[in-house]
């Protein structure tokens, strides 16, 4: 699958990514989102050289969903001090294996990241690295063979969902670095990015946007 606009303007553009992409380049060498939306710009406006555009912030590669980037020097830099400041809401929707014990809730942990490993680890009380990461989410129902949750991030640690709604024992389906039993086929785990509501960092309007959720089996029934 390839990526998709949500929105664009002068200063903004917003693309829907697919399970799978990265978002900026890594060891790999993979193509990334970043590259596709340069590519897209300078094909679509017939831009002569380097393409201006940057990532303000990132969601892992096997995540689906809304990614915004800043076209201007301009918009890049009032942009990081939304997101620094945390006055960008962002909604995910996330099916878990399990069924949380309570039907709504916030999670407060202490995430340590095992940068060898690639993997980050919850703690409850503060110690040593830890960086205190607080995430809210509610119960939507039943999904197929899993839970459906919003799940509202409050700060943006790497790994954050995956690790904390792990923590509780509710593992993201297919996510096997984080306690889920079976891979789903495509590689991809059960979180997508669906919304993005800020103030526009140029035109001081409200801006919401939002990503339609992957044409896959498991996202069908929601």
């Amino acid at each position: 699958m390839n990526p998709s606009i949500i929105y664009e303007d002068n200063h903004l553009l917003a693309l829907n990514k697919p399970a799978g992409w990265l978002v900026q380049g890594d060891r790999t060498g993979d193509a990334t989102l970043t590259d596709w939306g340069r590519e897209y710009l300078k094909e679509k406006y017939a831009k002569p050289g380097a393409v201006f555009l940057h990532p303000v912030h990132r969601i892992d590669r096997p995540v689906s969903g809304a990614v915004l980037f800043a076209r201007t020097d301009k918009a890049l830099g009032r942009l990081t001090t939304l997101f620094r400041d945390k006055q960008v809401a962002k909604t995910y929707l996330a099916l878990v294996v399990k069924e949380p014990k309570q039907a709504a809730g916030e999670l407060r942990h202490f995430l340590v990241k095992d940068e060898k490993r690639n993997l980050v680890q919850a703690f409850s009380q503060p110690g040593g690295d830890g960086k205190e990461s607080i995430t809210r989410y509610e119960t939507a129902g039943r999904s197929g063979p899993y839970w459906l949750l919003r799940v509202f991030p409050l700060t943006g640690r790497p790994h954050q969902i995956r690790a904390q709604l792990a923590a509780m024992g509710c593992p993201i389906a297919g996510d096997l670095k984080y306690g889920a039993s079976a891979a789903l086929p495509d590689a991809s785990i059960g979180l997508h990015c669906l919304e993005m509501n800020l103030l526009h960092p140029v035109k001081k309007e409200n801006l919401r946007i939002t990503a339609e959720l992957p044409d896959k089996p498991w996202w069908k029934k929601v």
